[in-house]
């Protein structure tokens, strides 16, 4: 487990005017091309990246691979992905050379979600023991957090810009305006592995109480009005 302890601690400061500069910089450029920019605006120690592992996550994994390995790769481990889910993040890991550390709730705190069964009462509570909390413990050592979401993926997603002041971090969607074809296009091309889920139906993964199979993300928490975890709103 990732220790949470850390002790660094960046003060981070930007205007309006350098984010929308760096929207309008980084919006012509590709995939690739945003995120090798995106060492040059920023050191990889100042980088926090974080994988689901589900899904088509190997596309912006391999991305990264390419371009700086000394990225290190955040995942929340909740304590209910599929197994299918774990052997997944060990396999893209290997295949890519990925630097994966896995970040979890307290003990005691996620205990208390079992027993209590919470996704069953209160999904959104248990979303935040279970994968904010442990995000939000380290995030203030990083200035900016690089995610893998698509604007076709929900409306809320649809909303976004390429960087985003959320908090006290920046946002960074590297491939927020690749759309579904483009992005499937591509793994095919490269002969991406898919999550074994997919191939079931799964077309969104999460945890294995809340997610059935289903289009897009309409199979996460059981097809509940819910759309996201917390993380990213």
């Amino acid at each position: 487990m990732f220790e949470t302890t850390s002790t660094k601690q960046i003060n981070f400061n930007i205007s309006d005017a350098k984010i929308k500069a760096l929207n309008k910089k980084y919006k012509p450029l590709s995939a690739t091309d945003r995120i090798k920019e995106l060492y040059k605006d920023f050191d990889v120690s100042e980088v926090m990246l974080t994988s689901s592992f589900a899904a088509t996550s190997a596309f912006l994994l391999k991305l990264f691979s390419e371009v700086n390995q000394k990225q290190e790769v955040f995942f929340i481990d909740t304590g209910y992905h599929f197994e299918d889910t774990l052997a997944y993040k060990e396999a893209l890991t290997k295949r890519y050379g990925l630097n994966v550390s896995s970040i979890s709730a307290l003990k005691e705190e996620h205990e208390f979600t079992t027993k209590d069964k919470t996704w069953t009462k209160n999904p959104d509570f248990c979303c935040s023991i279970n994968k904010v909390r442990p995000l939000d413990a380290i995030k203030t050592n990083y200035k900016v957090w690089v995610s893998g979401l698509m604007k076709w993926q929900s409306d809320h997603r649809s909303t976004l810009d390429i960087f985003e002041l959320r908090g006290d971090i920046l946002k960074f969607y590297p491939l927020l305006d690749i759309s579904k074809d483009t992005r499937d296009a591509y793994i095919k091309t490269h002969d991406l592995p898919f999550h074994p889920l997919v191939a079931k139906g799964y077309h969104s993964i999460g945890c294995k109480h809340c997610t059935v199979p289903g289009e897009d993300r309409s199979g996460r928490w059981n097809n509940n009005p819910k759309t996201e975890c917390g993380l990213h709103l």
